[in-house]
């Protein structure tokens, strides 16, 4: 008897700054069929995109636009398909950084990005694992957290964070010191998370199995 069930497809972008062995794993111990490319024809089909990333959103824009990658993602959220970017690659989806001078982003999220206020006893970069919860009056429903319980613990490895423009497009908030700080983001089928789900253990993978069945 023939198996007609496929995984579901998703492409991971290679633009030298991602932590692409963990990402790739963890995506296909969800079940995943993973394709790896910093070709920008190999986004043009691709089911589900994700961004990864690790370093400054400066060099991030750079590589992104060296490898002709970032109109590439401009026409993939023209197409409404999901699209998750993971730390940097969250960071990038909004409009400016302030990271080394104010540079532009992708714009998807109307926003800044900003420094996490440094303050004594609080050490930046925030590494290690917080809580998260919806932003006030809304829920996970709907979303690729839905799945996870207001308060459960994720892995965060940053010095800077997400402040979109609207509180709609804040999913998730977290609270390190006392900045309130973009612990994910949605605007329609775009979607980033500033902490790992690929390190946040079986919430992290119950998140991309989520995205997976988008």
């Amino acid at each position: 008897m023939t198996n007609t069930q496929t995984k579901p497809r998703v492409t991971v972008i290679d633009y030298d700054l991602g932590n692409l062995h963990s990402v790739i794993k963890a995506f296909r111990h969800a079940g995943a069929d993973v394709t790896v490319t910093s070709d920008p024809q190999g986004l043009t089909s691709a089911d589900r995109l994700v961004l990864p990333g690790v370093g400054a959103f400066a060099d991030g824009m750079a590589s992104l636009k060296k490898h002709g990658l970032d109109e590439a993602i401009h026409r993939h959220f023209a197409t409404e398909r999901p699209f998750l970017g993971i730390c940097l690659g969250m960071q990038m989806l909004l409009g400016e950084s302030e990271e080394f001078g104010l540079h532009a982003g992708l714009g998807a999220i109307p926003g800044r990005v900003v420094e996490i206020q440094r303050e004594p006893g609080i050490k930046v970069p925030q590494v290690g694992w917080n809580r998260i919860t919806p932003r006030p009056g809304a829920d996970f429903g709907g979303s690729i957290l839905e799945r996870v319980p207001a308060g459960a613990m994720v892995y965060f490895v940053h010095s800077f964070t997400a402040v979109p423009s609207r509180e709609e497009d804040r999913l998730a908030d977290t609270v390190y010191g006392s900045t309130r700080v973009s612990a994910a983001v949605r605007s329609g089928a775009i979607m980033g998370t500033q902490f790992h789900p690929e390190k946040s253990g079986e919430i992290g993978l119950a998140i991309i199995r989520r995205f997976l069945e988008m």
